[in-house]
Formats: C-alpha cells, sequence, structure tokens
C-alpha cells in the first residue's frame, strides 16, 4: 500500500457486482463493478496509532461489523475497477500515516500589537469627526 504499511491480500475481499457506468447493453450482461470489503478493527497490518486515526478519520464510512466498504465502476472491466478500489483504499491509509502537526499558540509581537491600537485610534478619531454635535 504505502512506503511502509503494506495489507496483505488476505485481509480483504472483492465482490463484483453489475455496473451503471458507461458500457451499453454489455452493463447488462457483465459484473464489473468492483466493491472492496476490509476490517481495519481487525487489521494487523496497521500500527495502532495509524488504526486509531484511520478509525476516527473514515468512522462515517465503517459499517457497524467494524467494515469498510469501497466500491468502483469507472472502468468496464473488473481488473480496473479493482485496482482503483486499491488505489482508494491506498490513499485512506496514506493520509492518516503521519500523524498531525500540533499547532503551537503564539503571541502577536509587541509592534504588531502597537499598530492594530494605532490604527483603531485613528479610525474612531476619524468617526468622531464625522459626528454632528448640537450646541444647546
Amino acid at each position: 500500500m504505502t512506503e511502509k504499511i503494506e495489507i496483505p491480500p488476505t485481509e480483504y475481499e472483492f465482490s463484483f457486482a453489475r455496473s451503471g457506468g458507461p458500457g451499453g447493453q454489455n452493463v447488462n450482461k457483465v459484473n464489473s463493478k468492483a466493491i472492496l470489503r476490509w476490517s481495519p478493527v481487525n487489521s494487523a497490518s496497521l500500527p495502532d496509532a495509524v488504526k486509531s486515526r484511520f478509525l476516527e478519520k473514515y468512522a462515517s464510512r465503517i459499517t457497524l461489523e467494524g467494515e469498510l466498504i469501497i466500491t468502483s465502476q469507472k472502468f468496464r472491466d473488473q481488473n480496473r475497477n479493482a485496482e482503483d478500489c486499491l488505489l482508494k483504499l491506498d490513499e485512506m491509509i496514506g493520509s492518516v500515516t503521519t500523524p498531525p502537526v500540533l499547532r503551537r499558540k503564539t503571541k502577536p509581537s509587541k509592534a504588531s500589537v502597537a499598530r492594530r491600537v494605532e490604527g483603531k485610534r485613528i479610525t474612531s478619531a476619524k468617526k468622531q469627526q464625522r459626528r454632528v454635535r448640537i450646541d444647546d
């Protein structure tokens, strides 16, 4: 899959169904849609940190049984659709392999605070000059 993570073919399974994609009457006869089923919860190939990030990010795509279902019907033949499913899985795993960089809080510099306050003071003075004053 990725440079470090390799998922053996025994962990996932393919099934095929009739596709709604291009192909004319061929679509009605051939099962070209590929459906990949993989259980990230039970996968021994994923490190624990990657697994937890994967389950957190793609929780909405995982079924109650703990399976991830990926489909592809982009192409007219099974092999290319199966490869497309594996590419999608590879991209999903690749998106969670590196841990997110924690944001470090920073303070604005004294000069930037001074510029901001000065700008506010100028704007306030400008608006005060626009006011209409009625003397009693």
